[in-house]
């Protein structure tokens, strides 16, 4: 090899492959971080459903709607049989409840637009979380409150950990209070 094919790798083709790795990482960065820092995403629902008046108003449980949430990593969102539990006899003519019949007589998922998550790349279990009573409004807010529900707490590594060292502070409400795991790999597999 030449010296000037040495001399033209050093000086073009590294720097531009250096150029296009930090290109590519800092779109990836930006790119996920709705998903992290997602405080005050709310898209728009394919039908208008009130957290105030169901979990805030009628108290119905976070849990009968979004089940598994104690057994599995995951908490489902509701399919449409889960709310017709109710609405195959309460306020059947309410437009929004014409629509959500309709995805059910259907047999079609309603689309709903996912809020709340963590990013691909850390691993959470709701059961672990929600088994040692953890109230789900320390993660998500007071969706109690909330007409159309929306991210209001960063899913951050920061906010994580700071209720993993602090727990006393973050989860004053239960009695006995025990640090989670600050090891990386409790999140990152």
């Amino acid at each position: 090899m030449k010296k000037s094919s040495i001399d033209y790798a050093l000086k073009i083709k590294i720097p531009l492959i250096i150029f296009i790795v930090a290109l590519s990482f800092v779109i990836t960065f930006y790119a996920s971080r709705t998903e992290r820092d997602g405080v005050g995403y709310q898209p728009e629902q394919p039908i208008l459903f009130s957290h105030k008046l169901h979990a805030g108003q009628m108290k119905i449980d976070c849990q009968y709607c979004h089940t598994g949430v104690s057994k599995e990593r995951h908490s489902l969102v509701p399919s449409a049989n889960i709310c017709m539990n109710c609405h195959t006899q309460a306020r059947k003519d309410r437009p929004e409840i014409i629509k959500l019949t309709q995805y059910y007589e259907e047999n079609k998922p309603i689309p709903w637009k996912r809020i709340h998550k963590v990013p691909d790349y850390a691993y959470f279990n709701h059961s672990v979380h929600v088994n040692r009573g953890v109230d789900c409004e320390s993660c998500h807010g007071n969706v109690r409150q909330m007409d159309v529900v929306k991210q209001v707490k960063p899913f951050t590594m920061t906010a994580c950990l700071d209720c993993h060292r602090n727990p006393e502070v973050k989860l004053s409400y239960l009695q006995k209070v025990n640090k989670g795991p600050e090891n990386c790999f409790a999140c990152h597999r």
